[in-house]
């Protein structure tokens, strides 16, 4: 996506780019790939407002039994939190995690996490989810980089985070972005979510706004 500054992205195009991007990240799992690089720069759109996944240098397929993956993968604004927290058995949930972050990057036009470091990248994901526990996020605790001394924060309310938008989006963002992986929605669930019940067909070329996405 071009780097062209917008100040608003309209809502009806956040909805249509992310419901195609959750039918390219759909097909990928259908097929048993995980793309472990989803962020702004590889998403190609044209005139006709028409996305297209991109550099899948990172990609994997999975399958039966897990295996073990590195955790340096997806670029650190856009990494799930079992992988800062230094797990090596993941799975599509990576990238569904990476879709709700682009999702409310969509929605602001400015990046959701975007930390310098790891444990910077984890304490802003903390910070606006709340430090995750036992009770949040079963096993969390057993997580190779996770600290009992980790700061304790409480969960921001979404309408500090992404107030623009509708209760249904906000709904799906959270269901995105939920930390315990096992639990975070599928993209064909995603496909299915209210959100989409009035999405509208692709925008024109002259309705098509190239964002300010790329670092």
């Amino acid at each position: 996506m071009d780097s062209t500054p917008v100040s608003e992205l309209p809502l009806h195009l956040v909805k249509s780019y992310l419901f195609q991007l959750l039918q390219g990240v759909n097909f990928c799992h259908s097929h048993r790939v995980i793309h472990r690089d989803l962020k702004p720069q590889n998403l190609l759109i044209n005139e006709l407002g028409a996305i297209k996944l991109a550099d899948f240098g990172l990609a994997r397929a999975f399958g039966v039994p897990l295996r073990t993956y590195t955790h340096e993968v997806v670029t650190l604004w856009y990494r799930a939190p079992e992988i800062l927290l230094g797990s090596k058995f993941y799975s599509t949930a990576v990238d569904i995690w990476s879709t709700g972050c682009i999702f409310a990057e969509m929605v602001t036009c400015k990046a959701l996490f975007p930390g310098d470091s790891e444990i910077d990248q984890l304490f802003r994901i903390f910070r606006t989810l709340g430090t995750p526990c036992e009770a949040t996020w079963p096993g969390v605790t057993q997580l190779p980089d996770y600290k009992g001394s980790f700061p304790k924060w409480t969960r921001k309310g979404l309408e500090d985070v992404v107030p623009n938008l509708e209760p249904e989006g906000k709904d799906l963002l959270m269901q995105l972005l939920q930390y315990d992986p096992g639990q975070r929605i599928s993209a064909k669930g995603a496909l299915a979510h209210p959100y989409f019940l009035s999405t509208r067909t692709s925008p024109s070329p002259h309705q098509c706004v190239l964002e300010h996405f790329c670092r």
